[in-house]
């Protein structure tokens, strides 16, 4: 493992977890669904914040609490649809579409309302671009293995709330998921030994098809997105 010997040996990477917390604390607070300031916005000035090692241990923070927060919500809405219904249902990190193709209309989309607090569409696609910023880094400064998989499985949360969860694709959602493909496909580019990708992921990209991206303002669309042409021209280097 790079990342490891990197950190053990002379070419050491100085972090600062007192700055490292206190960027958790300015991020959650400052930032989100109550900000007065548009997702873009804030995109942009958290991704300002995380811009150095500190800011890449924070983002890849984000990405892994976002990930344990969401499995461990579907896990609970399972249990509670078994227990109200008595349909027991599979959670499978690795590929959770088959969760959503039996049981989506039952479900909630996790990303919103997480107990980290942490937005879809501030600080994780904050968090998803830092880290894609930063790619070249990534394996100096945490291990990339965690990271690729939080990062594939929000990426799989992220298509299948859209196809099964009723979660609407506007250009929020669109740029999630578009930095999601983006900062996976250059994190794969830069570690030794990538990941084969997950069942989701290859059955998505053997699609061809465009959504409708819709504005703002309402349903009006003001672009479409291709996630299996997205994902082909990224992910196939």
């Amino acid at each position: 493992m790079r990342w490891l010997q990197r950190l053990l040996g002379g070419n050491k990477v100085r972090l600062d977890p007192a700055r490292q917390q206190a960027l958790v604390h300015e991020v959650r607070q400052r930032f989100g669904a109550h900000a007065p300031e548009p997702f873009p916005a804030q995109v942009e000035a958290i991704t300002g914040l995380l811009k150095d090692d500190d800011g890449l241990v924070v983002a890849s923070l984000i990405v892994g609490q976002v990930a344990e927060e969401a499995h461990a919500d579907l896990r609970a809405q399972a249990d509670e649809l078994h227990r109200r219904t008595g349909r027991r249902l599979l959670v499978h990190r690795r590929n959770y579409r088959p969760l959503w193709k039996e049981a989506g209309p039952g479900l909630r989309w996790p990303l919103f309302a997480l107990p980290c607090g942490f937005h879809p569409y501030a600080q994780l696609t904050a968090a998803v671009t830092a880290v894609g910023d930063r790619a070249a880094r990534i394996d100096r400064v945490v291990d990339p293995g965690p990271l690729l998989t939080g990062l594939f499985e929000i990426l799989d949360l992220t298509t299948a709330g859209w196809e099964y969860g009723r979660v609407p694709v506007d250009v929020d959602a669109a740029t999630l998921a578009d930095r999601l493909i983006g900062s996976t496909g250059r994190i794969l580019t830069e570690v030794d030994d990538p990941p084969r990708l997950p069942p989701p992921v290859r059955e998505l990209m053997r699609r061809n098809d465009a959504l409708d991206v819709a504005g703002p303002g309402g349903p009006r669309p003001v672009g479409r997105i291709n996630l299996g042409a997205t994902m082909r021209e990224r992910f196939l280097v």
